[in-house]
């Protein structure tokens, strides 16, 4: 069977993570979670300071499926810190920094020279993987997308108000946008589809029947 790369794209809290974990799993190809890539730097620079990013060249970052799939940083698993209020607070300034992009863009490039990956973040389909045969540009509205990721926040004990949520992702989706290096923006040749009224099983279903139409398989 042919295999293909498949880049998902979209703002914070569109429920990309989401669903390429579940694409990746019924096509058994491997998924990376770019998001969680920056958030792990974005934690070095929080703990070390700015002179971390001229020497990334000693920093590793890998994805290890245990109990749930984990995120390893230098071999520290780093898989809840990395979700911290003080982590998503920065990692759109240091996600802007260009040492930081070029480094892990070219990990993930590497990555994807095999095929049978299914790639999320705000630039794969525009930079990452610009031959990706599949490319997906998810959204929602800021309503709702806070709304997911209060569910998500209160599942690991944080209290965080509703409109307080909506206003840091707003926010997060302006920085994203402006940033002179790789701007989220949707490739000229991505579907586009808004999630803001369909369930996880409708998005699922909807991903992998266009997959399938690109691998060739009914």
């Amino acid at each position: 069977m042919n295999k293909i790369n498949i880049a998902i794209d979209g703002p914070a809290a569109a429920g990309k993570s989401t669903i390429s974990k579940r694409v990746a799993e019924q096509l058994n190809y491997i998924y990376i979670d770019t998001g969680a890539m920056y958030r792990a730097v974005t934690l070095l620079y929080i703990e070390n300071g700015k002179d971390i990013i001229n020497n990334l060249g000693n920093v590793e970052i890998s994805f290890k499926r245990q109990d749930s799939n984990r995120v390893f940083l230098n071999d520290r698993d780093v898989t809840d810190e990395i979700r911290s209020q003080a982590v998503t607070a920065n990692v759109s300034e240091v996600s802007s920094f260009e040492e930081v992009r070029n480094y892990l863009v070219a990990m993930q490039q590497k990555i994807g020279l095999e095929k049978g990956v299914v790639m999320d973040g705000r630039d794969i389909g525009t930079t990452v993987l610009p031959d990706a045969e599949l490319k997906i540009f998810m959204q929602a509205s800021p309503r709702v997308r806070a709304e997911r990721r209060l569910l998500e926040e209160k599942a690991r004990g944080n209290n965080i108000d509703l409109d307080k949520l909506t206003s840091q992702i707003i926010r997060r989706d302006e920085l994203d946008m402006s940033r002179e290096i790789s701007p989220l923006v949707q490739a000229d040749d991505a579907v586009l589809l808004d999630t803001t009224e369909l369930s996880i099983e409708d998005v699922e279903a909807h991903i992998l029947y266009l997959a399938k139409q690109k691998i060739g398989v009914e």
